[in-house]
């Protein structure tokens, strides 16, 4: 059973044109990445099924609960964790996370013990009795996904939750969003532009641009692309290059390579490996007879797959998707 289901939604502000456009989708239960350029419709998408802007056409179903009709029900089984920072100013963390379990209907103390489990959980143990404002931009983030998480929902909305943080606090948020349903059984659905980090997590990507739906597949059938390749040589290099050129071969890019010394003395050949599309069905072949003709040895050959960058540009490229 789809854990949201959308049909011809459309959404517009005032005299300007519509943020959303006859968008029509499902989405499956899992980790579900809401992809789209900035300006997409992705955070106005979410306000529709989260029942923030009911004034839409269309029909919207969350968890088999009428988003505009019954609001508060589907607040009580979803969490929310917006992009922009969401606190009550002069607040601890605990106080903050503690108010918002009772906001749900959870009785005090069953909300204060929920907010200390919470904010542990997050990383935020040693911060839980100083104020929000405080934070870093890092525990600000963990923070609005304990608030999101205190009333044990089944299913997340993350509007960017990655935004402005650095590589290791982006890591240590990715597990935290993984553990949500990997050792939990939540639902996710994760409205981001940073498609590395969505590639780690996700089961399935819908695409959002210009405020149509324009495609959704499951990031298992990412598979080796057809024609492209990544082969790692040695021996004269710069030769190589120059006939994989001359021969039809397109080099998308170059690895950083090593030689023709390396440390202790030990003189060896260079070697560098390149991502190349090569048309033909014999591919491969055509490789191996440039490089033999090129006096280099081949070390690795392989086909390359698909990421997620590649086929979200093919989806907006495309012209029936519109």
């Amino acid at each position: 059973m789809s854990i949201v289901s959308i049909q011809n939604l459309t959404k517009a502000y005032g005299s300007r044109p519509p943020a959303l456009r006859d968008v029509s989708l499902e989405i499956e239960p899992g980790v579900t990445g809401l992809l789209g350029p900035n300006g997409a419709g992705k955070s106005t998408l979410l306000q529709c099924v989260l029942g923030l802007l009911p004034d839409f056409d269309g029909e919207v179903r969350v968890l088999g609960l009428d988003a505009r009709r019954q609001r508060r029900e589907v607040r009580r089984r979803v969490g929310f964790m917006p992009e922009t920072d969401t606190y009550l100013y002069e607040m601890t963390g605990i106080r903050a996370v503690r108010l918002l379990g009772q906001l749900t209907g959870m009785p005090r103390n069953e909300a204060l013990r929920r907010a200390h489990e919470l904010l542990h959980h997050v990383g935020l143990g040693e911060a839980v009795y100083r104020d929000v404002k405080e934070y870093s931009t890092g525990m600000r983030q963990r923070f609005k996904l304990a608030q999101a998480m205190v009333h044990d929902p089944e299913l997340v909305f993350l509007d960017e939750p990655l935004a402005g943080l650095d590589p290791k606090a982006r890591d240590e948020l990715l597990k935290l969003i993984k553990d949500l349903a990997v050792e939990h059984g939540k639902h996710v659905i994760w409205s981001s532009h940073i498609l590395p980090d969505v590639q780690k997590v996700a089961d399935s990507v819908v695409v959002l641009h210009h405020g149509r739906f324009r495609g959704r597949f499951h990031l298992e059938d990412l598979a080796p692309r057809v024609g492209r390749f990544h082969i790692e040589a040695e021996g004269d290099l710069e030769h190589f290059e120059s006939a994989l050129e001359a021969g039809g071969v397109t080099v998308i890019g170059a690895d950083e390579g090593e030689g023709p010394e390396t440390g202790g003395g030990t003189l060896v050949e260079a070697r560098r490996g390149w991502t190349v599309d090569v048309a033909g069905d014999d591919a491969a072949r055509k490789l191996f007879a440039i490089a033999r003709e090129s006096g280099v040895r081949v070390r690795s050959l392989g086909q390359v797959a698909e990421d997620l960058e590649d086929i979200f540009l093919r989806i907006l490229r495309d012209p029936e998707s519109d």
